[in-house]
């Protein structure tokens, strides 16, 4: 066969490859080994740009391109861009890549959902959003996204966060401003080496950061919150306008000035709210009791409703709608408290807070919006007390796990300044537990179980009080507790305490067949029977970060058990006890007049611990849960 033939094949095919090759956009082969190990998402690029074009515009643009190596990163193959009306989407486009790089989808028009931001639960809002999955499940492949977007109001601005959770690597992030030349950018840096770089054009200044080549970091337990242990940058306007309004928000009292025009004029009563203030308070002699009493109306005469619409994120609706709807958001519920507590004498402010579990702390020397959430404060040398407007059932002066020790912004114009609210110590997170039980020769544990719970560690159970039908309440306990084949019979719940430290208790009645094993003549029994620690930690070659206990508890349990008649002890669990810097443990058993007793008590002290204690925590953690898993064996002695 003729030479040329051979050779031209072999061009073509050579040709063929270099074209499949040269159409290949992202192949997962070409990310570097060391971005794979531990990751469930590898950021390939991530570009973030914000071209501000005055105090009140800008355009925000953001390209993108996630490798999704396994289901744990699903969620980050979605798109949801919100808008509203100071939020205008001009394009969006997308593309989806197999794990060779081949692209095999492009987004269009048709394909993007459209929905309202509602929730679902009387949410009012203007805000909408933008959707898009190309639920494809062939792992890993990659998606792309570009989006821009017209911001009118520059009230905040956005926030740079590359590695933004754990499993997630980072191949290539930047972040980057254009501004005028006179216009002042704020921000600040946080585990970023060096300075962002700085270019000047002709009336324009640009402001850029970027990142390359990190590897993906495993979550550690009981570490600091995830956004103070990678790199970030805050980035925040000096003066802004947004909806009509300007401010400048350089410091905590600019701001503060600013939220004091949005709510001016808007704490008018209606007359008859104002004569119902008088009789309510008449006769009572206190401050506090006002304050209760005022507080509890308040409650019972509104309710919760999310509204969002125009400047709604930010100005309230005023306290006569609030008076005449009885429904209101935060922000118009806390108006409205403070218009009352102001016709009752008292003085009283709007703050603003970060309410939940993360993220919970302010950066205290950048201000700017870093607010979800706004409460009130009554202020005083000796005993200030702070509300919750948004529940109808929580005590009043009782902030918990949601809203509780952390810094606020307390509104008061030009004198406006940070506050922290209230702490719980360890003495006001308390539990304890009476199991009242006894035991037959089948192995079936009839139980009476009473649980008291106060401060943070009665938060869940006042969601279960008030948020669950009894049905569901029923559901919930028997999927609770760790125990085997059991039914609850019945079950109540009581509320007590002070104010300012709520207690609840629960009162469970429950049946577990099976609880003891038997084999010929002996009883095998567990005896710490619903408290046992189910957490481990497990070993790491060296600890990075410190551990973190964000609040201490005290919890006890007494457990009373009747034996059948005709056992004796053969093997009874020695006692444990340990003590270190993160707390206490101790439990003990004994049988006495055919009942078994169990005394366990475990105290955790608040802090920040040294990495270099970990290991201290892991023996501590496994001695607990080891010891909570003691066995107790019985042997038949008479029939």
């Amino acid at each position: 066969m003729n030479a040329f033939f051979f050779r031209g094949v072999f061009i073509f095919l050579i040709a063929g490859v270099w074209h499949l090759q040269a159409s290949a956009e992202y192949p997962v082969n070409a990310i570097p080994e060391a971005l794979l190990k531990n990751a469930d998402l590898v950021k390939r690029l991530d570009e973030t740009s914000v071209e501000v074009r005055g105090i009140g515009k800008a355009v925000y643009r953001r390209h993108y391109v996630y490798t999704i190596l396994n289901e744990a990163a699903e969620e980050y193959a979605e798109l949801v861009v919100g808008y509203d009306k100071f939020r205008l989407i001009n394009d969006i486009s997308g593309t989806l890549y197999n794990a060779m790089g081949k692209k095999l989808k492009s987004v269009k028009r048709k394909d993007i959902q459209d929905g309202s931001g509602t929730d679902g639960s009387s949410l009012i809002t203007d805000a909408r959003f933008k959707y898009h999955n190309f639920y494809y499940k062939e792992y890993p492949y990659t998606v792309e996204y570009a989006i821009e977007i017209t911001l009118n109001g520059l009230f905040s601005l956005p926030e740079w966060m590359p590695q933004s959770g754990p499993q997630i690597a980072v191949e290539r992030s930047s972040f980057l401003f254009e501004v005028p030349e006179t216009y002042k950018l704020r921000y600040k840096m946080f585990h970023y080496a060096g300075a962002p770089q700085v270019k000047e054009a002709r009336n324009t200044r640009t402001i850029s950061w970027a990142l390359d080549n990190v590897p993906a970091r495993e979550e550690e337990s009981f570490a600091p919150e995830w956004n103070r242990l990678v790199t970030r940058v805050l980035t925040a306007p000096s003066d802004f306008e947004i909806g009509g309004y300007k401010g400048n928000m350089d410091t905590w009292q600019g701001f503060g000035a600013f939220m004091t025009a949005l709510y001016a004029g808007r704490d008018v009563l209606p007359a008859g709210i104002k004569t119902k203030v008088r009789e309510l308070t008449a006769g009572l002699k206190t401050r506090r009791e006002k304050i209760d009493v005022l507080y509890r109306y308040m409650q019972q005469h509104s309710r919760y409703i999310s509204i969002q619409l125009g400047m709604g994120g930010w100005q309230p609706l005023d306290a006569t709608y609030v008076a005449e709807k009885k429904y209101g958001d935060c922000k118009a519920l806390s108006n409205y408290m403070v218009a009352l507590l102001k016709e009752a004498g008292i003085r009283a402010y709007t703050a603003l807070i970060t309410g939940g579990t993360e993220d919970k702390d302010v950066v205290s020397d950048f201000p700017s919006n870093q607010f979800n959430h706004v409460i009130v404060c009554v202020p005083d040398d000796k005993d200030t007390v702070w509300l919750e407007c948004t529940s109808q059932t929580v005590e009043p002066g009782y902030m918990g796990s949601f809203t509780g020790d952390r810094e606020a912004l307390l509104i008061d114009d030009a004198n406006s300044h940070l506050v922290r609210t209230p702490a719980y110590q360890k003495s006001a997170n308390v539990q304890t537990r009476m199991i009242d039980a006894r035991l037959d020769a089948n192995g079936t544990l009839v139980a009476a179980v009473v649980t008291r719970c106060t401060g943070l560690l009665q938060d869940d159970l006042h969601g279960v009080l008030h948020g669950l039908s009894d049905e569901e309440k029923q559901k919930r306990l028997r999927n609770y507790f760790s125990i085997p084949n059991y039914e609850v019979s019945s079950f109540g719940y009581g509320e007590a305490g002070s104010n300012d430290i709520p207690a609840i208790t629960e009162n469970v009645q429950l049946v577990s067949k099976n609880y003891a094993t038997i084999t010929g003549k002996r009883l095998f029994i567990t005896p710490n029977i619903l408290s046992a620690n189910t957490r481990k930690l497990s070993d790491v070659e060296k600890r990075e970060h410190e551990i973190v206990y964000a609040y201490g508890f005290k919890t006890s349990d007494t457990v009373l058990i009747k034996i059948p008649p005709g056992y004796a002890v053969e093997a009874m669990p020695r006692p444990v006890k340990v003590e270190n810097a993160f707390g206490e443990y101790e439990i003990r058993f004994a049988l006495r007049n055919g009942v078994i007793s169990m005394i366990r008590r475990y105290d955790r002290n608040n802090g920040h611990f040294p990495a270099g204690d970990y290991e201290k925590m892991v023996t501590f953690y496994d001695t607990v849960y080891r010891a909570d898993r003691s066995r107790m064996v019985l042997v038949k002695t008479a029939e």
